[in-house]
Parts: C-alpha cells; structure tokens; sequence
C-alpha cells in the first residue's frame, strides 16, 4: 500500500469552524480507512476575539505549531501553549481556547472524518 503526501498544508486556507462570533478554523487533511479505531488529523487555527469552548468527543493530540494560544480546562487547569507544545486530550475534556493574536496547531484524533 503507498502512502499520502499532502503538500504544504500550513499554507492552505482552513474554513470557519462557523461557530458565532469565533474565528476559529479547521480543516481534517488525512483520514484512515479503519472505522473500528479511525485517525483523523489536520489543522486548527484561532484568531484573537472570542474563546473557543470544546468538549471532546474522542482523543485527541495537538502540536503548535505557530503563534500561541491560552489553554485551560474544566479542572482550573491553564497554560499559555507556544509553538512546540504538545497536548493530549482524552476524551470527554471541556477545553476552552483562546489567543491574544493566532494560534496554529496541528491534530491526531481518534475520530471520523468531519466528526469534530
């Protein structure tokens, strides 16, 4: 079986995760084949203005790779993430994100594609 290249992917335009008054994006760039245990990863992008509030659903990994974002859970927990940080989040983690300019990161989760 032959692998897949996806080409500069940093540099592509993400769409609106459509979410009021948030300007955050993502896009799932690979997706397995397996549906008993799928893998799903792309990127994730957030502008300065209101927080993103998540709660996940399934697994999930997230590098940073550009900018920086404010990261804090359900627990009081808070980090100030710069590129270079790695996350993991398990499942059923309320996250709220935000950034005070823009914040890149890139996701493995264990979902679906457009499950997010």
């Amino acid at each position: 079986m032959a692998f897949k290249f996806y080409e500069q992917i940093k540099t592509q335009e993400l769409p609106s995760m459509e979410i009021d008054n948030v300007q955050a994006f993502l896009k799932d760039f690979s997706v397995s084949e397996d549906l008993e245990k799928p893998i799903t990863s792309g990127l994730f992008r957030l502008k300065a203005g209101e927080s993103l509030k998540y709660t996940y659903t399934y697994h999930e990994m997230k590098f940073i790779v550009e900018g920086s974002f404010i990261i804090e859970d359900e627990t009081g927990q808070k980090v100030s993430a710069k590129a270079g940080d790695l996350f993991y989040f398990p499942k059923g983690t309320s996250i709220t994100f935000s950034t005070n300019n823009f914040g890149l990161g890139f996701f493995c989760g264990q979902r679906g594609e457009g499950e997010a």
